[in-house]
C-alpha cells in the first residue's frame, strides 16, 4: 500500500482540476491571465492553511512547463537558495527552462535572507512565489514585496471542501455515512487538508465495505486535537505567561519566560508581534512612546534575526514591563465594538457628513457643522453622550 499522503495522490496538475479562488484562476481570474500572457511575475501567496497554496504553486509550474522547486523557510538556508539559484540560471541557459521557486513560510526568512533573492527575482533568474499565513506588509521585505505580486487565498468554503474530500474518498475507495461526511466539512474549517487526513485514517480503521461513521470521524478529530494540543501547549502557556508578566511590571518573570522561548527557537517576529500589540493594549496612553520601541524592536528583530536579537527582544522586554499600564484606550474599543455589533450601522449625525453636491446640501449634509465643538457628542443619535474612553 503507497504511503504517499492523501493530499499529495490526488493534488490537481491543471488550473482546471484545481478547486477553489476563483477570483485567481477562474475565467478571467488574474493568474490565469498572466500564464496566458506568459508575463508571470514573481508572486506572493497569503491565504489561512490549507487554501491550496503549494497547490497552486505547482499547477503553475505544471501549465507553464517550468522546473518546481519548493523549500521551506524553516529549513532552508542561504547556501541552499545559492545552489538553487546557481542551478536555475543553468537551466534556463542551456534548456530555455524556467524556474519557480516556490518557499513555504517566507515570513519565517529574516531580512539578510530575503534580500539574497532580489537580485535573481529582477534579472528573472528565478520566479519566486513565496507563501504566508502572516500578512506580507509585515512579514516580507519592501524591495522584495515591490518586485512580487501579493495574491490573497482564501479560506475554502464548505461546497470546495465537499468537492476535495468527493475526490479523496473515491481515490481511497471508502464510503462514508452523509452525517460524518457532514461532520468532516464543518470540523475541517476550510482547511483541505485536515479534512483529508482524517478520512485517511479513519478509512484505515474500518475494515472493507464498511463506512466511515460520524463516531469515528468524532474520534478522529478528538485525537487530532490532543494531539496538536500535546505540541502546542508550551507555546501558548509560555506567551501567556510571558504576556501576564509584562503586565504585571515583573521584568525578572518576563525575561526568563523569553529566554525559554528564544531557547526553544520561537520564531522572534511572533515574540516582537506580541509585544506591538501588548504596548497599545496594555500601556497604551500611560506611556505612548511604549508603541515605538516596541515596533523598533520588531524591526531589528526583522532585520538581524537570531541570536543577535534576543538581545533587543530583552531590551524591549524590561522596557515593556517596567512601563506604567493603561488599558483605557483598549477597554473603549471593545466597548465601541459591543455597540456596533449590537446596533448595526448607525446613522451618521448629518452635521459631520461632507455635502460634496448641492442634493446633499439642501438634505441638510453638513448644516450646523463646528470644527471643534465644546462638549458636543458626535456619535448616532441612538448613542448620544455614551463614553467609551474614560482615560484621563
Amino acid at each position: 500500500m503507497t504511503k504517499t499522503p492523501l493530499a499529495d495522490r490526488i493534488r490537481p496538475k491543471t488550473l482546471d482540476e484545481f478547486v477553489g479562488q476563483k477570483h485567481l484562476v477562474g475565467r478571467g481570474g488574474i493568474i490565469k491571465k498572466l500564464i496566458k500572457s506568459d508575463q508571470l511575475p514573481s508572486m506572493i501567496f497569503w491565504g489561512p492553511p490549507g487554501s491550496g497554496k503549494t497547490t497552486l504553486a505547482q499547477v503553475i509550474a505544471n501549465t507553464t512547463k517550468s522546473h518546481f522547486s519548493s523549500n521551506s523557510a524553516v529549513s532552508t538556508t542561504l547556501a541552499d537558495v545559492r545552489k538553487i539559484v546557481q542551478e536555475a540560471k543553468e537551466r534556463l541557459e542551456a534548456y530555455h527552462q524556467k524556474t519557480i521557486f516556490f518557499l513555504d513560510e517566507i515570513h519565517r526568512f529574516n531580512k539578510a535572507q530575503q534580500d539574497a533573492f532580489l537580485p535573481h527575482v529582477e534579472k528573472g533568474t528565478i520566479i519566486l512565489i513565496g507563501a504566508t499565513t502572516e500578512n506580507p506588509s509585515f512579514e516580507v521585505i519592501g524591495p522584495l514585496l515591490s518586485r512580487s505580486r501579493v495574491f490573497v487565498l482564501n479560506q475554502l468554503n464548505p461546497e470546495e471542501l465537499k468537492e476535495i474530500v468527493d475526490r479523496g474518498l473515491k481515490e481511497l475507495k471508502a464510503k462514508i455515512e452523509p452525517d460524518a461526511f457532514d461532520f468532516v466539512i464543518q470540523a475541517s474549517n476550510g482547511d483541505a487538508r485536515v479534512s483529508l487526513n482524517a478520512i485517511e485514517i479513519a478509512s484505515s480503521l474500518i475494515k472493507t465495505n464498511q463506512k466511515i461513521t460520524v463516531q469515528l470521524i468524532k474520534d478522529v478529530f478528538q485525537k487530532q486535537s490532543l494531539l496538536y494540543d500535546r505540541m502546542g501547549d508550551e507555546h501558548y502557556n509560555t506567551i501567556s505567561a510571558f504576556i501576564k508578566s509584562m503586565r504585571a511590571s515583573d521584568p525578572d518573570a518576563a525575561l526568563y519566560y523569553l529566554a525559554r522561548m528564544v531557547e526553544a527557537g520561537e520564531d522572534p517576529l511572533f515574540i516582537a508581534r506580541r509585544m506591538v500589540i501588548f504596548a497599545s493594549e496594555d500601556i497604551g496612553m500611560a506611556q505612548p512612546t511604549a508603541m515605538v520601541v516596541a515596533n523598533e524592536v520588531f524591526r531589528a528583530c526583522d532585520a538581524i534575526g537570531y541570536p543577535e536579537c534576543a538581545i533587543n527582544l530583552a531590551h524591549g522586554v524590561v522596557y515593556l514591563a517596567k512601563a506604567p499600564k493603561d488599558r483605557s484606550a483598549y477597554n473603549g474599543l471593545r466597548s465601541a465594538q459591543k455597540d456596533v455589533k449590537e446596533h448595526g450601522n448607525l446613522p451618521i449625525p448629518l452635521e459631520i457628513l461632507n455635502a460634496p453636491t448641492k442634493l446633499m446640501e439642501e438634505l441638510g449634509y453638513g448644516k450646523g457643522y463646528e470644527p471643534y465643538p465644546e462638549n458636543k457628542s458626535l456619535l448616532p443619535k441612538k448613542l448620544k453622550g455614551k463614553k467609551y474612553y474614560h482615560g484621563k
